[in-house]
């Protein structure tokens, strides 16, 4: 997408957005495959042609959300952490900061999940393998972050020496899991789930 393209779709008149939250409730309630693209335009009030004003594809919106969501968990997870010199208290403001999200928010956190083996292989669409891209890199620049965490840690003598490769992936798979099973209006507030959460990663990098 050129950036003049990206401007007008941007716009004050822009339906990229509602485009996309309609995508994220129903990708994340009924599943990706079960939603018809023509559902999302109805929702929106627009043409089903009008759609591809801002994506070519029902999978190049699938992963716009998931590139999306992986800058968001960045962010978030930045921001938490700015300016903590406790590095107990930086591995627990990261961990729950993962948890701090919106009911649509965490709908969004299931879909990347979900579909991560798509960002496995190239997509022969320009734009589609754009998005593929680039939550690949985001992907490799949250991992790095989570490991300079741990290795500061360890290297400070505040947790044992390990190897922080597998740490990383152990701690990510952890909070990863939450999405597989955890809903909105369920037994157990997302609250309560971070708090637990929180006390396990903390036990599991000690």
């Amino acid at each position: 997408m050129t950036a003049e393209t990206t401007t007008r779709a941007e716009g004050p008149r822009s339906k990229r957005r509602l485009i996309l939250d309609a995508a994220i409730d129903n990708f994340g309630e009924v599943g990706f495959e079960h939603t018809k693209w023509a559902t999302i335009a109805g929702q929106v009030g627009i043409g089903q042609t009008a759609l591809y004003h801002y994506f070519e594809s029902k999978t190049h919106c699938l992963l716009t959300i998931m590139s999306d969501e992986l800058l968001r968990a960045q962010e978030r997870s930045r921001k938490a952490t700015s300016g903590v010199e406790d590095l107990d208290e930086a591995l627990r403001a990261a961990v729950a900061s993962s948890f701090d999200v919106t009911p649509r928010e965490s709908l969004q956190a299931r879909i990347l999940l979900s579909h991560q083996d798509l960002l496995v292989s190239p997509r022969a669409s320009e734009r589609e393998e754009a998005e593929r891209v680039r939550s690949r890199e985001l992907v490799r620049e949250i991992e790095s972050e989570w490991a300079a965490l741990l290795r500061e840690g360890m290297d400070a003598g505040v947790w044992p020496r390990r190897d922080e490769k597998v740490l990383v992936r152990l701690v990510l798979g952890l909070l990863n899991s939450v999405w597989r099973w955890y809903r909105p209006g369920g037994p157990q507030s997302l609250a309560q789930i971070s708090d637990e959460v929180v006390e396990a990663t903390v036990r599991l990098v000690h």
